[in-house]
């Protein structure tokens, strides 16, 4: 077998793996190494070059700080050994012959007293008092000045180096940097602000350790030709985007929009599904082919028999539900006959109650059965009227002539809150109808939401009677039950009970 009968017999997935690397895979690890090394390279150059300027600024102040220092302490030695009238004058006259130097300082005596004071500088506080050969440096935020107080021996001299000086000798120093900030145990002075987001800090500690200088120089990008070198790789994509194309649209985009078109212009139930023969060359599109037919064929079988199935189980459960109503019915029935022929009051009372409640369970599934076609629930306005129109009729002697006003909107709910809701008006209306036979009753069913409604039930009884009664309490449970299968709370108001029900949205 030859090599190209070979890869012929290759999936498609593995032809198009095998041309992609043999194509893209030298130049991919060509161009990886020469973009690395050249971004390495241009990242190294550039971190070289802000540390040397970072440095480079943070030196040339802290060259400056010493120089004046320096000079201050060698201009202030003579003086202060023989203190007198002209100490900063002569002092003064000793700095004149150095350049870059502050002229503006002030003497004081070994113990903190002010001498004097030249070039209208603003006397520091005498502390700290600094012992012979020592320097000391601090910030004076409020004067953005940078202090220095040297005592060479005799005394102490102070001098300042504003701002300006020292922004001059850093940015002298190093081109690029865009902020420098002096920081000591107390405060910090900006030097050089900078509004500038992406800039990169070092920190260096000048003045003998007394200040730390904060430098900011931004971060450098790399250059044009080291930006273009990640950019080849992208070259190689777009070839292989465009060879990838050229085979898929030729190996397996037609034929499988080809294959679409036939599988979307079968209707089931309008013919066999048509499927095209040639499809390239593609070995797995054409068992693709095969399957769709094989499934189709299984699905249109299946839906036969399942059609069958349910309009079998649905005849099943129509027929259920009908005997379910019958039964209910004849219950009722028995009851009703049954109570008629009991002895004494209080039984022939104990037959209604049982016979109202079995049958508002008939009128429950007699909806439900009026409902199942149409998959909508059970009509609450049709189910509500029909039981207050059973319970008037099986009204005890005392309420024949009892009033139920009703306030029903059109709604549909599930079987099972259907039946406490029947029950539930059931037990209250028949609680006014045996201990408040002549007031009226009122029910209403209200939509409050698109999935809830309200069923509130008005009647005077609900306000009187003794709580602690077994009657009272035995009506309380078992209305507090049938709310609790409505999954809400019952709502107990002055001759008000209501609660609220799940109901389906409006059509």
């Amino acid at each position: 077998m030859t090599a190209a009968e070979q890869f012929a017999r290759l999936p498609t997935g593995a032809k198009l793996l095998l041309i992609l690397t043999a194509i893209l895979l030298p130049i991919g690890i060509a161009l990886a190494w020469l973009g690395n090394s050249g971004i390495h390279q241009a990242d190294a150059a550039l971190e070289s070059r802000n540390e040397q300027q970072s440095r480079a600024a943070a030196t040339a102040i802290e060259g400056l700080i010493a120089r004046n220092a320096l000079a201050m302490r060698v201009a202030a030695t003579n003086p202060l050994r023989n203190p007198g009238s002209g100490a900063c004058l002569e002092a003064a006259k000793a700095l004149a012959t150095t350049p870059g130097i502050t002229q503006s300082f002030s003497l004081r005596s070994m113990d903190g007293q002010l001498l004097c004071t030249y070039g209208g500088f603003t006397p520091r506080e005498p502390n700290p008092v600094l012992s012979p050969g020592t320097i000391r440096v601090w910030l004076d935020p409020t004067a953005h000045e940078v202090v220095i107080r040297a005592a060479p021996v005799g005394g102490m001299v102070t001098a300042s180096l504003k701002i300006d000086e020292l922004r001059k000798a850093a940015t002298d120093a190093a081109t690029l940097v865009q902020s420098v900030e002096l920081r000591d145990a107390n405060s910090s002075l900006s030097v050089i602000t900078s509004n500038i987001a992406d800039l990169t800090f070092a920190q260096y500690p000048i003045g003998n350790g007394n200040l730390v200088a904060r430098i900011g120089i931004q971060h450098q990008r790399i250059s044009g030709i080291d930006r273009l070198m990640p950019l080849l790789p992208l070259l190689m994509w777009i070839l292989a985007a465009v060879v990838t194309w050229l085979l898929v649209s030729r190996l397996l985009i037609r034929p499988l929009r080809r294959l679409e078109r036939a599988v979307m212009a079968y209707q089931p139930g309008g013919g066999s599904l048509d499927l095209p023969r040639k499809l390239g060359p593609s070995q797995e599109i054409q068992e693709l082919r095969d399957a769709f037919g094989r499934a189709v064929a299984r699905v249109e079988e299946s839906e036969a028999e399942m059609t069958g199935a349910l309009e079998g189980q649905r005849k099943l459960v129509r027929e259920v539900h009908h005997r379910v109503k019958n039964n209910l019915q004849v219950v009722a029935s028995l009851l009703n006959i049954h109570g008629r022929s009991a002895g004494t009051p209080d039984a022939q009372a104990a037959y209604a109650g049982i016979s109202r409640r079995v049958g508002a369970l008939s009128i429950v599934h007699r909806n439900h059965f009026a409902e199942m076609e149409e998959n909508r629930g059970i009509a609450l306005r049709p189910l509500v009227t029909e039981l207050a129109a059973e319970l008037r009729a099986s009204a005890p002697e005392p309420a024949r002539g009892v009033r139920l006003d009703l306030e029903i909107d059109t709604l549909n709910t599930t079987q099972d809150v259907a039946v406490a809701v029947a029950f539930l008006v059931t037990e209250i209306v028949e609680h006014a109808m045996l201990y408040a036979p002549a007031e009226p009753v009122e029910i209403s069913l209200r939509r409050t939401s698109e999935l809830t409604a309200r069923l509130a039930l008005s009647s005077p009884v609900l306000t009187t009677g003794d709580e602690d009664a077994p009657e009272k309490m035995q009506f309380e449970r078992i209305v507090g039950g049938l709310a609790k299968q409505l999954r809400s709370p019952l709502e107990r108001k002055l001759g008000r009970y209501s609660v609220d029900l799940p109901v389906f949205p409006p059509a």
